[in-house]
């Protein structure tokens, strides 16, 4: 039928939406589930996705660099358009930064996802391995910390005069 309009949304569904969209959030994208099911939110280009994520152009294009962002399907004109799993992506990319592991390790999380299943043994055994670096890590720091006050209470007792040419501070002789 040439010149026929779409059928209207009859009144039920009508509320079925609105009720949907106002006490429903997507637990992705920051929208009503109702809009991302409807088409309105999924498809983003790379500023609307840095500013949903929180981060700049230049990390996501860096993130697809490293293996961490898949890379997003292309426009006609060449533009990067992503679904809104690049954001819940880049949310897990956000956390697992946050909790100390390198892209390197991201990147091997997520290789463990995609080939194995659910890769919670493999992170479990990397916090424990940052676990473990970071108590060194403060034990050094316990122990410079220390030796700077050991050195800070002999330069109390140090005469400055008394520095000889030679040494750039005797405090630290």
């Amino acid at each position: 039928m040439t010149g026929s309009r779409p059928k209207p949304a009859s009144a039920t569904d009508s509320a079925r939406m609105a009720a949907t969209a106002s006490t429903v959030m997507h637990p992705v994208c920051p929208s009503a589930v109702s809009d991302c099911v409807l088409g309105n939110v999924g498809w983003m280009r790379i500023g609307e996705l840095a500013a949903r994520a929180g981060v700049t152009a230049k990390a996501l294009r860096f993130y697809e660099q490293v293996g961490v962002l898949p890379e997003p399907a292309r426009t006609s004109a060449g533009y990067r358009d992503y679904d809104s799993g690049a954001l819940a992506r880049l949310g897990f990319v956000k956390a697992a930064q946050a909790a100390g592991l390198t892209l390197a390790e991201i990147r091997q999380v997520i290789a463990v996802r995609d080939s194995e299943g659910p890769p919670c043994v493999h992170v479990a055994a990397l916090l424990d391995q940052h676990l473990a670096d970071l108590d060194g890590r403060i034990a050094e720091l316990a122990a410079t910390r220390v030796e700077v006050e050991r050195l800070r209470a002999r330069a109390r007792t140090l005469d400055p005069a008394a520095c000889g040419v030679d040494a750039v501070c005797h405090v630290l002789s």
